[in-house]
C-alpha cells in the first residue's frame, strides 16, 4: 500500500497537537533513551527537555530498591521488551512510580503515583521499530478511593460506580498477563535448550517460523526464519523431505521416521554430509481444526548408526579371522605331526609355532587390527637371542594384518632354524636382517636374512615343514618371491613381497 506523504504544515500541526495534549506522552529509542516528550510529561515528571533528551529512562526514574520498586522496574522493562520483540502495542493496567512534587513551602518531595500505560511501536520506512511511544494515564485517585472503601459495605457499590469493578479486573488481567508471559518465556527457553532438534514450519510451502540451537547445528546454518524449506535447504529438495511435509500438510496425519539418512551441506560450498535422524512431523491445527503448520522434532543418531555398522563389520571380520586362524593352526598341527613322530618333540615344536602366531596376534590387537610394524614383529620373534646377536637395519614399514601374520610365522621359522642349526646355535654367531622399500607400480619390501660366524651349513637332504611353510607363505600368501641360499659363510634368505595389493584376509 502506498504510504501517505506528510506535508510540512501537517507535520507542524501534529507536533503542536502532540505537545498540547493533556495526557503525558514520551518517545524512547530501542535502548530506552529519551527521544522526545510533550509538555504534560514534563509537568508530571517535574523535568525539562534538557534533563531528559538522550538519557536512559531507567537511569533517571527508578522505582526504588524495595521489592515493589524492583518489580515495577521489571514490569516496565518487560513491557518495552515485548513491544520490541513482537512489534505490537503492550499495555500495563497499573504500575507504581513516585513523582517529584514541590510543596507550597518550596520543598520538593517524592509523591506516590499510580499509572496505566500503553506502549506503542513507531516503525521506520523499513518496518523496524525505531521508537516506543508511551502514553500514560494517572489512576492514583482511583487506587486511593478503592483502598479507602476496602472492607466497608459500600465497596461493591463504589466498584460499580467506578466501572463494574474495573480496577480489580485490570489488576487480575495484568497478573494473568505476567503469569502467561513468564510461562511463555519458560517454554521458549525449554524449546531453545532442548537437546533434540526442533523447528516450527507454517503454511503449505513450509516456512521456518522458529527453530532451536540443535536444529541449527544439525543443518549447519542459522539464517532459516522466514524462508521455506526448499529455499533454506536446497539440497533436500530431491531427497523426499518436502514430499513428506506435503503429505502431512494434506492428510493431517503425523509421520515418524527412524534412522533416516539425510544429506546436508553443513558448510557453505562444502561437500554433502550424510547424517541419520529419528524424527516426527506433527501437524499443527488452528481452532477450526485446519492444519496451519508442522512441528518437527527429532534426534540425530548418526553416531549410533555408524557404531552399529562398525560393530557388524567387526563381527564379520572377527568371524573371518577366527576361521583363518583355525585353518592356520590346523595346517601347523598336520605338518608338524608329519615331521615329528615323537609326541614330546611334536608338542614342543607345535607349541613354539603357536606362540609365534600368538605374538603377532598381540601386536595386531594393540593396533585394533589395523596392522603392525615390521621391526616390532622381528623383535618379537628374535628377542630370546638378544639384540646383540640379531642386528636389525631398515626403515619403518607398516604391514597389513595378513602380511604381518605371515611374516611373523616366517621369521619364527628362520629364527628357530638359526638356533638349531645355524649362526644362533653357537656363541659367536650373528644374524643380520636388512630391509628396504622400492617404489614402482606397487611398493615392494626387499628383506635379507643373513647368518654369519656360525657352523658350516649345507643344503638339507629333505625339505622340512619349516622350509615348506616359508616358501608357501611367501609365494602363495604374500604373492612374493624367496631365495634360500646355503653359502659357505652361512645361510641366507632373500625375500621380496609387494605391499600395496590389499589385505586378503
Amino acid at each position: 500500500m502506498k504510504e501517505l506523504a506528510i506535508s510540512g504544515d501537517l507535520a507542524v500541526d501534529l507536533a503542536t497537537a502532540f505537545d498540547a495534549s493533556p495526557n503525558p506522552y514520551m518517545l524512547l529509542t530501542p535502548d530506552f533513551r529519551f527521544a522526545g516528550m510533550n509538555t504534560a510529561y514534563l509537568d508530571v515528571t517535574g523535568s525539562t527537555r534538557a534533563d531528559l533528551i538522550g538519557r536512559n529512562l531507567f537511569d533517571i526514574f527508578d522505582a526504588g530498591p524495595t521489592d515493589v520498586g524492583r518489580e515495577n522496574n521489571r514490569q516496565l522493562r518487560a513491557s518495552f521488551d515485548r513491544v520490541l520483540e513482537t512489534g505490537k502495542p503492550d499495555h500495563l493496567a497499573m504500575i507504581h512510580y513516585a513523582m517529584p512534587r514541590t510543596l507550597p513551602s518550596g520543598e520538593r518531595i517524592m509523591e506516590d503515583r499510580y499509572w496505566s500505560a500503553t506502549h506503542t511501536p513507531i516503525r521506520n520506512a523499513e518496518g523496524q521499530t525505531a521508537y516506543i511511544l508511551q502514553h500514560t494515564t494517572d489512576i492514583t485517585e482511583l487506587v486511593i478511593l478503592r483502598r479507602q472503601v476496602e472492607g466497608q459495605s459500600t465497596e461493591a457499590a463504589l466498584d460499580v460506580i467506578l466501572g463494574g469493578n474495573i480496577l480489580a479486573r485490570a489488576e487480575h488481567v495484568q497478573q494473568d498477563n505476567r503469569r502467561l508471559q513468564s510461562e511463555r518465556n519458560r517454554l521458549f527457553d525449554i524449546f531453545m535448550q532442548a537437546p533434540g532438534f526442533s523447528t516450527v514450519l507454517s503454511g503449505p510451502s513450509h516456512v521456518f517460523q522458529m527453530h532451536n540451537a540443535a536444529y541449527a547445528r544439525l543443518v549447519g546454518r542459522t539464517d532459516l526464519v522466514g524462508k521455506s524449506v526448499a529455499e533454506a535447504l536446497p539440497e533436500v529438495r530431491d531427497q523426499g523431505i518436502i514430499d513428506l511435509l506435503d503429505r502431512v500438510w494434506t492428510t493431517g496425519e503425523a509421520y515418524e521416521g527412524r534412522t533416516s539418512p539425510l544429506q546436508l551441506r553443513r558448510q557453505t560450498q562444502g561437500p554433502l554430509e550424510t547424517v541419520y535422524v529419528d524424527f516426527v512431523y506433527q501437524p499443527i491445527r488452528d481452532d477450526a481444526g485446519q492444519v496451519v503448520g508442522i512441528f518437527v522434532q527429532g534426534h540425530e543418531v548418526t553416531d549410533t548408526v555408524l557404531a552399529v555398522e562398525r560393530q557388524r563389520l567387526m563381527i564379520d571380520e572377527l568371524n573371518h579371522r577366527v576361521k583363518n586362524t583355525l585353518a592356520t593352526v590346523q595346517s601347523i598341527a598336520m605338518q608338524t605331526a608329519r615331521t615329528h613322530l615323537d609326541p614330546a618333540t611334536f608338542a614342543e615344536t607345535f607349541q613354539s609355532r603357536l606362540m609365534a602366531l600368538s605374538h603377532t596376534h598381540d601386536l595386531l590387537t594393540r593396533s585394533h587390527w589395523e596392522g603392525a610394524e615390521l621391526r616390532a614383529i622381528l623383535e618379537h620373534e628374535t628377542e630370546a637371542h638378544g639384540p646383540q646377536r640379531v642386528l636389525l637395519n631398515g626403515p619403518a614399514v607398516a604391514l597389513a594384518p595378513a602380511t604381518a601374520l605371515s611374516l611373523g610365522m616366517i621369521f619364527h621359522e628362520l629364527a628357530t632354524n638359526a638356533a638349531k642349526f645355524g649362526a644362533l646355535s653357537v656363541v659367536e654367531g650373528r644374524t643380520l636382517v636388512d630391509w628396504s622399500l622400492t617404489d614402482g607400480a606397487t611398493r615392494t619390501l626387499n628383506l635379507t636374512w643373513r647368518e654369519i660366524s656360525g657352523p658350516p651349513v649345507r643344503p638339507p637332504s629333505r625339505r622340512g615343514f619349516g622350509s615348506r611353510l616359508i616358501e608357501r607363505s611367501v609365494g602363495h600368501d604374500l604373492a612374493g618371491t624367496i631365495d634360500l641360499s646355503y653359502l659357505t659363510g652361512g645361510f641366507e634368505a632373500v625375500i621380496s613381497i609387494p605391499l600395496d595389493r590389499g589385505d586378503p584376509t
